[in-house]
């Protein structure tokens, strides 16, 4: 599971749909009332971007979780001790979650498709839920099942290259972030339905879904861009309540 489920710190920087997951995740967090004062968690934080944002946003503790070392130590580099806001970080695999809590807020970018199989898919969302107080929240962007290979997110920085059956766990996709050189990963096709599943088995009250956020039009991606983009986007919000 050492797969890129980076954030905010993408590892394609600079693409539109790191753009808009970046814009949505923000709306969200204000639509929230903001961060400040709360403690927050990041599960698959990949190089702390989300992190960052938490921490910044004057979240009162903020803990960012990651199943591989070589990240964390570049995140700490960046948002650890004497950084704006610092963040603690733990090296620990999502499906294995210690308990770090309680936590108020958690997110999780892209974390849960990278989850091999339902009993580890399952396990996230229990590791999540038990770290959170009653009625703290989980805002999560997953990817939207089913393009492949209808949709072509090339110009938005993203590319599907193949789709595998793998007997009854969901398809692996395989896909590569067009960075120079591109940037090849592969993550699990599971459906919203799965996510919603594994949530309420997990014992979140309500799951809840919201489509993606575009930034504002400019010179370099109009509004037909966005338009495009907003028909069949990368990913969506999943909200969940403890």
């Amino acid at each position: 599971m050492h797969q890129p489920y980076d954030t905010l710190a993408h590892p394609a920087p600079g693409t539109a749909f790191s753009a808009a997951d970046a814009f949505t995740l923000r709306t969200a967090l204000d639509a929230l009332g903001g961060v400040r004062d709360l403690d927050t968690l990041d599960v698959g934080c990949g190089h702390g971007g989300s992190a960052g944002l938490l921490a910044s946003g004057g979240a009162r503790r903020t803990v960012g979780v990651d199943n591989c070392p070589d990240r964390v130590r570049l995140a700490r580099e960046r948002h650890g001790a004497g950084a704006p806001g610092p963040v603690e970080y733990v090296v620990a695999d999502a499906a294995a979650m210690p308990h770090l809590g309680p936590f108020d807020l958690a997110t999780a970018v892209y974390l849960f498709s990278h989850a091999p199989d339902r009993t580890a898919l399952h396990a996230m969302f229990r590791g999540i839920r038990a770290n959170l107080r009653p009625g703290g929240r989980l805002l999560s962007l997953v990817r939207n099942p089913g393009a492949f290979p209808r949709v072509d997110w090339s110009p938005y920085g993203m590319r599907i290259l193949d789709r595998v059956p793998d007997g009854e766990a969901p398809a692996l996709l395989k896909a590569q972030f067009l960075t120079e050189p591109p940037l090849h990963f592969e993550y699990r096709e599971w459906a919203h339905a799965d996510f919603a599943e594994a949530a309420v088995d997990a014992g979140f009250t309500t799951v809840g879904w919201q489509p993606s956020r575009t930034p504002p039009a400019d010179a370099s991606r109009d509004e037909a861009y966005w338009t495009a983009y907003r028909a069949w986007p990368v990913s969506s919000l999943m909200t969940c309540t403890a």
